[in-house]
């Protein structure tokens, strides 16, 4: 017991000073743990094999569908239309919807759902997503305390009273205290805000631009233009090089969508094509054409074409601003070197289609901004291109460099483009996982796992190569690492000495001081063990000692399931704390600032409240 207890203190120690990475103190904590011989090597591997690791595992992959759709950026904007930019608006609002949504999902569940979408929501408000992602997972554990099956402590006190004679709680029997717990935490968190990492929101890493930023940079959006091909148009079954539209009308048609037959209407998606000379139109194609406005529009009238976009003023945002930049396709800005064998070329001798089958769209020329009629210019040493083609293509032109530079890293931006046509699968597998979690019809991890499958299957992530990116390799082995810690502690009676010392002593206090020890122990075993088993342990002693003294024991029992919930002064005290620690860049010392306090501040209101909402 005395090894168990000093590798403990030591990897806590080491968590709080982070002179060595967490996942490193945890695997660390189990090879002295097999060492000493207190676990097997099957039960210090146990963790990684736990059904809360693996659900964590697949809640990464559902994050990452629900992040490469898109999906987490348009619900993000909505939120920001009701909530504005400001970060305390923003702060209590994620508070709220989180603890409303844990009182039906678990609480890892809750935090995975909305991870991403809190994320996007900071991203696109200019704050620190470390300033929102903690509040997040302490918010879920608010929620799971408002019912019954709103976390599995809750579950575990109500089993503990009815073996021992009592009645059933009801499902909105934790809703009082819960609803007082989920008010003192949220405003608590208001004041400690102030301990969460101010790094500086959105800082660039990159180099180049991002697509978004080159359509503004080159005002791309006012010269591209969507014409359908009608029934009646006289393009129909013909070839570009046929029709001669470039040379005609000084435009370009530079990419062409059309939709692809599937049997299942569900997995119907868009096609897209970089056009060239062999490029055969087909009725119901969406023509992206680069050009004037008038030339767009007398190209449209000669062949029959729908004009699906209109002019609009310059101090407006046209909707078609990311047109250019998809999950397929890109831009990118190539610059001219000075021994470039292109310099004094026209564009139209420059090859760029031919050998790399890219579109050249735009021209900065110093001040300048070249956009129409391209073809006829000469390309001059200090000259940016701006190039358009699929991903695949501006990566294989960014590997050679003698005449040019691709600015930017392609392969690297193109992971960042979101798959919006993709974001209402995501939603439906989201919502399966949802409500599968609520009904509880299978296991929540086999829950879990099914939404991760879906996510890959139906192309929410690219591909398992993706898949296997978006899963933070950290947290799974620091949540995997601790969890065997429980084992041991329990296995060497440590846990139960110590609540049984504690109960004994107390007890000749009165049941006041005997229910803010049991609140207590609860509270400080959770930062070690898991909070179900710790409920486990505690329950029937909490119980037999409320008996001994002759008191109702329901007050000991929610301060249990309360105690073994509210822990927020460590990482791995809940899979919803670890999985916030990466996408937050938190350290251990984050959580002690701002966990431990809250921790202390809940005690204090539970202890002293309990006793109105349930007498003793």
């Amino acid at each position: 017991m005395i090894v168990t207890v000093t590798i403990l203190a030591l990897a806590s120690l080491l968590f709080i000073s982070g002179i060595i990475r967490p996942d490193l103190v945890a695997v660390s904590a189990l090879i002295l743990l097999m060492l000493f011989g207190i676990l097997t090597p099957d039960e210090a591997l146990s963790g990684f094999s736990s059904p809360i690791v693996m659900m964590m595992i697949g809640l990464f992959v559902v994050g990452g569908g629900i992040f490469q759709t898109g999906l987490a950026k348009q619900v993000s904007r909505r939120l920001l239309k009701l909530a504005g930019t400001n970060e305390t608006t923003l702060l209590i609002m994620v508070m709220v919807v989180t603890a409303a949504f844990g009182t039906t999902v678990s609480n890892t569940g809750t935090v995975a759902v909305l991870m991403p979408i809190v994320v996007s929501l900071a991203t696109s408000a200019r704050i620190n997503p470390g300033r929102l992602l903690m509040p997040l997972a302490f918010a879920s554990s608010f929620g799971g305390t408002l019912t019954l099956i709103g976390t599995p402590p809750n579950l575990v006190i109500q089993e503990t009273l009815v073996s021992a004679g009592y009645g059933k709680l009801s499902f909105f029997s934790f809703t009082p205290i819960g609803l007082v717990g989920s008010m003192v935490g949220i405003v608590s968190l208001l004041f400690l805000r102030r301990f969460l990492p101010r790094n500086e929101a959105g800082k660039k890493t990159r180099s180049g631009r991002s697509p978004g930023e080159l359509a503004r940079k080159y005002q791309l959006s006012d010269n591209l233009f969507r014409a359908k091909v009608g029934a009646t148009s006289s393009v129909a079954s013909r070839t570009l090089s046929e029709l001669n539209i470039s040379a005609r009308f000084e435009v370009n048609i530079i990419e062409i969508r059309r939709k692809t037959s599937a049997r299942n209407q569900f997995l119907k998606t868009i096609d897209q094509e970089i056009a060239g000379p062999a490029t055969v139109l087909e009725e119901g194609d969406i023509l992206y054409i680069h050009g004037t406005f008038d030339q767009v529009r007398r190209v449209t009238k000669e062949y029959g074409l729908i004009l699906l976009d209109h002019q609009v003023p310059e101090d407006r945002q046209p909707a078609g601003a990311e047109q250019y930049a998809t999950a397929k396709i890109g831009i990118a800005e190539v610059m001219l070197t000075p021994g470039s064998n292109l310099i004094g070329k026209l564009v139209e001798q420059s090859g760029f289609r031919e050998k790399y089958r890219v579109n050249i769209l735009g021209i900065q020329r110093k001040d300048r901004l070249l956009l129409h009629n391209l073809k006829g210019e000469k390309m001059l040493f200090g000259d940016a291109l701006l190039v358009q083609g699929t991903w695949k293509d501006i990566a294989l032109l960014s590997a050679e460099q003698a005449d040019y530079v691709v600015i930017g890293q392609p392969a690297e931006e193109s992971r960042r483009v979101t798959m919006d046509n993709k974001a209402p699968i995501a939603a439906g597998v989201m919502l399966l996982m949802v409500l599968l979690l609520v009904t509880e019809l299978i296991p929540a991890v086999v829950s879990v796992m099914i939404a991760a499958v879906l996510m890959v299957l139906l192309g929410c992530v690219r591909t398992m190569e993706d898949a296997y990116k978006t899963i933070n390799w950290e947290s799974i082995l620091l949540i995997g690492g601790m969890l065997p810690m429980s084992t041991a502690i329990e296995k060497t009676g440590a846990a139960e000495l110590l609540s049984n010392s504690l109960a004994s002593s107390l007890g000749s206090y009165g049941p006041v001081v005997l229910l803010a020890g049991v609140y207590v122990t609860t509270s400080v075993f959770t930062l070690f063990i898991s909070n179900t088993a710790c409920a486990v342990l505690l329950a029937p002693i909490a119980l037999n000692a409320a008996v001994q003294l002759g008191v109702s024991p329901y007050p000991f029992m929610f301060a249990v399931s309360i105690g073994a919930s509210m822990c927020f002064a460590s990482p791995f005290s809940t899979p919803p704390n670890a999985l916030v620690m990466s996408a937050g860049r938190y350290t251990f010392g984050d959580y002690i600032k701002v966990g431990l306090p809250l921790q202390v501040v809940m005690g204090i209101v539970m202890v002293s409240v309990l006793p109105l909402f349930f007498p003793l």
